[in-house]
């Protein structure tokens, strides 16, 4: 009798731990951002760093990118479970690959108003939009702001320019020595990149796009639809996180670029942290973002942006709003409240 109740409570022993392992088991998440280790990864590898992740049962691997296309893609084709992304990237995919069997979907708002800008030097004469008709701009061809252009001109009237392709390296450069009239670009890569050529930053004209008529959101956390099937939990799991890291990386930008610095130690701290700063002042804690609230999106507003990305795309097919879009995932309003109030 005593055998057999050793035998029962071992075995109750064994079945408790498994259940508890199987309760407590990691998911692997494979996440790729939009560019290099620059200052806005921070706001993925800071609740990385500080185990946010980890806590919530994840072991996320965080990969460096080329540029929102090739996250689009990559995710698509199951080499990453998620990755962050330019919106209008992710409704172009859609688009043009009407039948592509695992498009992925955007699930939260991360940049409110898109980065994107006009660029030039105050010697070109360009202070407005206007100025730009039949200037030379340049860019690459995979450029946001670039792709994004003719919703730009429509808004402001713009006709004629001429546009010059190179590899990113050499965007800024070009347009320092006058080979170009202008650039398009995110304001907090470009401006800087300006800088680190000897330009000062009274001589630098910067356009937001967002400033002249263009509402178009910005990046978007992105997942392939076999996580969000095959896996809720742990999706809203990484996004609540993620809100976590945000918040903190919102509240104390040096200390999150320590955290990017960690990953890539060549990185310049100074440089990085205004980078950071100006991310967050221009995209994420924004009047828009303050208005919807971080994360979340506007109904008609995404509607809009999905028409304009099928016209100035020129897509195979029009964008659906609804298919490129899933906020059933994110966190409470309370996990959301990470954007300091207005100053």
């Amino acid at each position: 009798m005593q055998k057999r109740s050793l035998l029962i409570a071992t075995a109750a022993l064994v079945c408790a731990g498994t259940f508890g392992s199987a309760m407590a088991q990691t998911t692997p998440i494979k996440f790729q951002l939009d560019w290099r280790f620059e200052g806005p990864g921070a706001l993925f590898l800071t609740p990385a760093a500080k185990g946010y992740f980890k806590a919530a049962n994840l072991d996320v691997t965080i990969d460096s990118g080329n540029g929102s296309g090739g996250t689009v893609t990559r995710v698509a084709s199951g080499a990453y479970d998620m990755g962050f992304a330019d919106l209008s990237a992710l409704m172009e995919f859609h688009a043009n690959n009407p039948d592509a069997p695992n498009k992925p979907v955007a699930i939260m708002m991360v940049y409110n108003d898109t980065p994107a800008s006009v660029m030039a030097l105050k010697k070109s004469g360009i202070k407005t939009p206007a100025d730009l008709n039949g200037k030379k701009l340049g860019a690459p061809v995979f450029d946001a702001g670039r792709r994004a252009f003719p919703i730009f001109a429509k808004a402001n009237n713009i006709s004629g320019v001429q546009w010059t392709s190179m590899d990113p390296p050499l965007r800024e450069t070009m347009l320092a020595r006058g080979d170009i009239d202008a650039i398009t670009g995110f304001t907090f890569t470009s401006v800087l990149n300006l800088e680190a050529r000897g330009v000062k930053p009274e001589e630098i004209v910067v356009l937001p796009y967002p400033a002249f008529g263009v509402k178009l959101y910005g990046n978007v956390v992105i997942a392939s639809p076999k996580l969000l099937k095959d896996n809720p939990a742990a999706v809203k799991a990484f996004l609540a996180a993620f809100a976590k890291g945000v918040k903190d990386v919102v509240a104390n930008p040096a200390a999150a670029v320590a955290d990017v610095k960690a990953r890539d130690g060549i990185i310049n701290t100074e440089l990085e942290t205004r980078r950071l700063k100006m991310a967050i002042d221009s995209a994420i804690n924004t009047p828009n973002a303050r208005s919807e609230g971080f994360g979340q999106v506007s109904g008609p507003r995404l509607s809009l942006m999905a028409s304009q990305v099928s016209d100035a795309f020129n897509t195979k097919t029009r964008v659906n709003p609804d298919a490129v879009w899933n906020g059933s995932f994110l966190p409470s309003k309370a996990e959301l409240n990470v954007l300091p109030a207005a100053k």
